[in-house]
């Protein structure tokens, strides 16, 4: 039997338990921060102590005052707070009221093909065939960095692109561009 002396941190267990999961270190302290800022908003109290009621509080909060975050931010917090209560503390949320952030309508910023040209000409080397291969295949940064010569087909005109997001391979054609 543990007690508490022995047994980790929260932050400690959260940050454990998403490498467990193999997700990204990003995410982890992403999720580790906005356990933090939860906490600290409600006056350094356990979140084993709280529940929906105080999760709806500290997410309308993040809507309202100087923060008025995006849409996707407050749901960030929002992902990070159920993972929290649901894979860490193993404690079951009902639903949880808050006010949501809008999310304002945008048209999507697409640049021309001169404009990719002219992105890609002042690029070097290494650089060059990076910002090549993330307009050309529709590469994350991280997925770009990660590539390994092995994972490009030639025969097949195809790369593979292995953990992408979700921990998720998938084939993506080389570009004529780069070949």
């Amino acid at each position: 039997m543990q007690t508490t002396e022995n047994k980790p941190r929260l932050l400690d267990q959260v940050r454990n338990c998403i490498m467990l999961q193999r997700m990204s270190k990003s995410t982890i302290e992403t999720y580790v921060n906005w356990i933090k800022q939860f906490i600290h908003h409600h006056k350094l109290r356990h979140p084993a102590e709280m529940g929906v009621v105080e999760i709806g509080q500290f997410l309308t909060h993040l809507v309202g005052g100087k923060q008025g975050v995006a849409a996707s931010t407050q749901k960030q917090a929002l992902c990070a707070l159920v993972y929290l209560y649901g894979k860490v503390l193993k404690i079951e949320l009902g639903d949880i009221s808050f006010l949501r952030s809008k999310r304002p309508v945008r048209l999507p910023v697409v640049l021309s093909r001169d404009e990719v040209w002219r992105v890609l000409d002042n690029l070097k080397g290494d650089f060059w065939l990076m910002g090549a291969l993330m307009y050309g295949c529709g590469l994350r940064l991280m997925e770009c960095c990660m590539l390994r010569a092995g994972d490009i087909d030639f025969d097949r005109k195809t790369i593979i692109v292995r953990a992408g997001k979700g921990d998720k391979d998938r084939y993506v054609p080389l570009p004529a561009l780069v070949i």
